[in-house]
This record gives C-alpha cells, structure tokens and sequence, in this order.
C-alpha cells in the first residue's frame, strides 16, 4: 500500500480509503440490514492490506453503517483513522452536538479523527454553519474537548463555492468529487492543497459507471488491466489528492483496489495526453453527469431517475448501444420502474439535484435516444 502525509495533519494516510456506504446486506423479516460478520470481516480484510483510513455517515446502509464501523473498529481503533459526518439539518450548535454524540455511540468510540459538515454548499455555510450558537462554534468546542481530532467538510456544489469554503481556513480536510468525467472541483483540490488541507476524492470510478468493461478507456491507459485500473490510476496521480474513497462491496473489490492503490505511480507523457483527448472528446457529458447520488429523489412520479441517466451514460460514455437500448427496454417493461412519460414537470428534482443537470430536458433526450 502507498502512503502520503495528509496535508499538515501530521498523520500519514493510505492512498485508498474504505467507503462504507455500499455495506454487504441481508434480508431479514422484509427489511434491508447490514450483515455485519461479512461486513466487519470485509473492513478488516482492509485494514490488515494497509487501508487505514475508513469513512462512514449516520444515514449510509439504512442507518447502520456507523454501527458496522463500530465493531469493526475493535482492536483496531489506534491503527486506523476514523471519518464520519453531520447533517446540517439546522443552524442549532446543540442540535450538532446532539448528532455527534449520537455518532459516537454507534461507532462506539471515544473520538473521531475527522468529522465532517456533510454535503454543504456556500450558502449552507453562510446560513447554518458560520452562525451564533451554531455549528461551527460547537465544533470548536468539540475539538478543544477532543471529541474531534479535526474539523473536515464532504461538498456537492460549484466549484466557486468550493473554493469560498476552502479559503475560510476552517478545516483541515476535505471530501469532494473527482473523476476522469467530473473535473469541475480540480481548481478547489488544487487550493486546498495550497493551503495545506487534506483532499479526499469520493467517486473516483464515477459511481461504478467508469468500472463498466470499455475499449475506450482501455487504449487511454493500454498498461492498465481493467477500467477500474484506469478510473483509480487518473485519480491517485494527482499530485493533490492523498486519498481516493472507495465504497467496497465485497472482498475481491476490496483486493482489487489495494492491488491498483499499491502500484498507481504517476501517468506516463502518453497517457497524460490520452485523458486529455477523451475528456476533450467527451465534453458533452459536462450537461449530463449523473453521480447517483439519489438527491433528485423521492419523484412524486416514483420515477427512477438516477436509473435512466446510469442507462444513457452506457450509451453516451461507453458508445454501448446496443447494451444501453436493451437495459432500457427492460426498465420500460419493469412494472415496478415508471416510465419517464410519466413525468408532470414538477421541477423538484432540478431543485434537489447538486450538478445542477437540467433533470426534465435530460430525461426526454434519454428517452429519445434510448427507445
């Protein structure tokens, strides 16, 4: 495993950090739960490879991801680093302290290394954050209590508020999107950077969509095995980027992507120059870069939009269209899955949505392209 100094934390990072978002489940009396034996045993599995950083939420795998972290985390808890986070649900500094506490009890544990503001934009800052009584002063105090080892913030938004946060000098790290498709943060990493912040990328294969089989990526990067490879190796040979967040499923994601972090390396004069033509090649996906998220959810309609976009993506990033036209027949004749005909223009998800995609006109232009 590679490792680099986390910024000026003083602490020295896996390139690769475990997501646990995408936990394994099981079904039990109807319901969704983690499974936690194959969950823990998958987490250490990680750890025992080198990975030592490790990121969870309150709300990830129906609630209990922090609690699968928890039990994970024993007899590991000073050999690994700890990030989890606060919905910004109010302006209220006790309404923070309660969920920090709440978080520490799942994770049972005593600290965390680095908490972070979840999913904030500019005006989230502005309004809830940086308030009297608010946020931020409880996380001073947190900090000064060593509840928290260091003040972080995970971002869905432009890149002109991304910078505005970096350059208010009040975190010491942060979590943000970066990947070979969605570039719009390169300018925050880079001055977040400058500044001595730590830089955590979270999607860096795109969401799964970059780990699909393609010929495309494959002659971008001809020495990488899979498109997993070249999706990790774009990321991690950024020289401002210490750690790319990876939600891992089962054990063989787990060994494939410590095999990639341990040999990434910088991207050869051939390659630099073979990203940038694809990117070049690709710019039309800048209007549709859909990161599944599910933000732009519940539709009134029970529309399946982050489906219809991971369809139009096979065709649009990939060239698959024989692929993308017959996944999309089955999700027309899916009874569950609601056509997007169906759709009333209501304009709630375009208000939810943090890539600002132009949802309604996007859904039509898949429809037509993919019938």
């Amino acid at each position: 495993m590679e490792y680099t100094e986390f910024g000026n934390t003083g602490i020295e990072v896996s390139r690769l950090g475990f997501g646990a978002m995408r936990l394994p489940m099981v079904e039990i009396d109807g319901q969704e739960v983690v499974d936690y034996d194959r969950a823990v045993e998958m987490i250490h599995r990680a750890f025992k490879k080198g990975v030592n950083y490790i990121d969870t939420a309150p709300y990830y795998c129906e609630g209990k991801s922090e609690v699968a972290v928890g039990r994970a985390l024993e007899g590991w808890r000073d050999q690994v680093y700890l990030s989890t986070k606060n919905p910004i649900e109010n302006d209220s500094g006790a309404d923070w302290r309660q969920r920090l506490e709440n978080s520490l009890e799942k994770l049972n544990t005593d600290y965390i290394d680095f908490y972070h503001m979840w999913g904030i934009n500019w005006e989230t800052y502005k309004e809830k954050i940086e308030v009297s009584n608010g946020p931020l002063e409880e996380a001073r105090r947190a900090l000064e209590e060593g509840l928290i080892k260091h003040l972080s913030f995970s971002f869905h938004g432009s890149g002109e508020d991304l910078k505005k946060i970096v350059n208010t000098d009040n975190f010491s790290s942060m979590l943000v999107q970066y990947n070979l498709l969605d570039r719009h943060n390169e300018e925050g990493i880079k001055l977040a950077r400058e500044k001595g912040m730590g830089v955590v990328v979270m999607g860096p294969v795109g969401g799964g969509r970059l780990a699909s089989p393609s010929t495309k990526l494959q002659k971008m990067m001809p020495g990488s095995s899979s498109s997993v490879e070249t999706a990790l190796r774009f990321v991690l040979a950024s020289e401002n980027i210490d750690i790319a967040l990876s939600g891992m499923e089962n054990k063989d994601m787990v060994d494939q992507n410590v095999e990639i972090a341990s040999r990434a390396g910088s991207l050869s004069a051939e390659e630099k120059k073979n990203v940038e033509q694809m990117v070049e090649e690709n710019k039309k996906l800048a209007e549709l870069y859909c990161t599944g998220c599910e933000y732009c959810l519940p539709c009134p309609q029970e529309i399946n939009i982050p489906r219809v976009f991971e369809i139009y993506n096979f065709l649009n990033v990939y060239g698959l269209e024989e692929h993308a036209q017959s996944e999309y027949q089955k999700f027309l004749e899916d009874e569950e899955e609601v056509s997007i005909l169906e759709c009333v223009e209501c304009e709630q998800c375009v208000e939810q949505c943090p890539q600002d995609i132009q949802i309604i006109s996007k859904l039509k232009e898949a429809h037509r392209e993919l019938k």
